[in-house]
């Protein structure tokens, strides 16, 4: 089995070798970028399972380089920056983030974060989004899904083992947080799921990101992209002070 591969971008030298030896001590194959125009020509080369982001760069402020990370690439980010404002976390998620660590942060919770993201079940079933479903949601396991097929008033399909969700035939560009995220709620219809069971559903731990706005930012971007394919939709809609429910119809 081959190793996975990691590219850890971070200006301070001293940082960057401590990552890379956890990473390296993790099983990972892991090279190093000092500037973002060195990350973005490092993912293009090895095409990483992992990234590591630092934000500050010397070059390409970090958000841009997660920006360009994501339009040629699905691999993890994890941004370990020393910015530590609430927009800075959000404006990085935003981008196709999966997590944000500050600094100065331990090397235990930057593994913890690392295994978690790899936790995350990946199954070779295909789920079909009209499929009866169990009326009580599980964060931590998924039911058994049934064929590929789309509703006639919503017109939306998910399937996993391409990992592709399409909306009128057409796909739909999701970063693997919101792909999860749709799975489980997909998985669930008519279930209103708590945003602390998403957030142990995806990220498949008791390690979890330590604000639920993570769950808010990527579905914010997730309920767009889906908009963006049919404006009419109204499949994910919002229990205030609870969480969020998948109806299957439009109404």
């Amino acid at each position: 089995m081959n190793a996975r591969t990691a590219v850890v971008v971070e200006d301070d030298r001293d940082v960057g070798d401590a990552i890379s030896q956890l990473l390296d001590l993790a099983g990972f194959d892991v090279v190093v970028a000092h500037t973002g125009a060195e990350a973005l020509a490092l993912v293009h080369e090895v095409q990483p399972d992992l990234v590591t982001l630092d934000l500050t760069l010397p070059d390409i402020d970090g958000v841009e380089v997660c920006r360009r990370i994501r339009t040629t690439s699905d691999c993890y980010v994890i941004v370990v920056s020393g910015r530590t404002d609430e927009v800075d976390r959000l404006v990085g998620l935003e981008v196709g983030a999966d997590d944000y660590l500050v600094k100065p942060f331990s090397m235990r919770e930057l593994q913890a974060r690392v295994a978690a993201l790899f936790r995350r079940p990946r199954t070779s079933d295909v789920m079909g989004v009209g499929v009866e479903q169990p009326a009580v949601a599980d964060a931590r396991t998924d039911p058994t899904p049934g064929p590929t097929r789309a509703l006639g008033c919503s017109d939306l399909t998910l399937d996993r083992s391409s990992r592709e969700v399409l909306v009128g035939g057409e796909e739909i560009d999701l970063t693997r947080t919101e792909f999860d995220l749709l799975a489980h709620l997909v998985s669930n219809p008519g279930v209103v799921v708590a945003r602390q069971d998403l957030m142990r559903a995806v990220w498949a731990s008791d390690f979890v990101p330590d604000s639920t706005h993570v769950v808010d930012v990527h579905l914010a971007n997730l309920r767009r992209k889906l908009r963006r394919a049919a404006a009419s939709n109204e499949w994910i809609r919002t229990i205030r002070g609870v969480g969020f429910r998948f109806d299957p119809c439009c109404p």
